[in-house]
C-alpha cells in the first residue's frame, strides 16, 4: 500500500475488496489475499480518522463571550477499545 494513499482511495478500495469477498466464487488463497489486503486498508482507514479526531477542536465559549479552541480529547475506554482490536487483529494475522 502507497504511504501517500488518501483516506478516501483506500475507503473506496475497501468497498471493491468487500464486494469481491461477498461474491464468494474466489479460490480460498485469493481470498485470503484479498481478506489481508482489506485488513491492512481497514486500519489504515482507521488510523487516519484516529488522527482527525485528534485534529479536531471545540470551539467553547470563554468568560469574555469569544470564542477560544479547546482541544478535543479521545475518550479513554474509546482508546483502550481500538488497542485492543488492533491486538485482535494482529494475533489473528500470526
Amino acid at each position: 500500500m502507497a504511504k501517500k494513499m488518501k483516506f478516501e482511495d483506500a475507503l473506496k478500495r475497501l468497498e471493491e475488496l468487500l464486494t469481491l469477498l461477498e461474491e464468494g466464487d474466489k479460490p480460498l488463497d485469493e481470498s485470503l489475499k484479498l481478506f489481508e489486503e482489506g485488513t491492512k486498508l481497514a486500519r489504515f482507514c482507521s488510523k487516519r480518522l484516529e488522527e482527525a479526531e485528534r485534529k479536531i477542536e471545540i470551539l467553547k465559549r470563554g468568560e469574555n463571550g469569544k470564542l477560544k479552541p479547546e482541544p478535543f480529547h479521545l475518550e479513554e475506554r474509546k482508546t483502550e477499545q481500538s488497542q485492543t482490536k488492533r491486538d485482535e487483529d494482529e494475533q489473528f494475522l500470526l
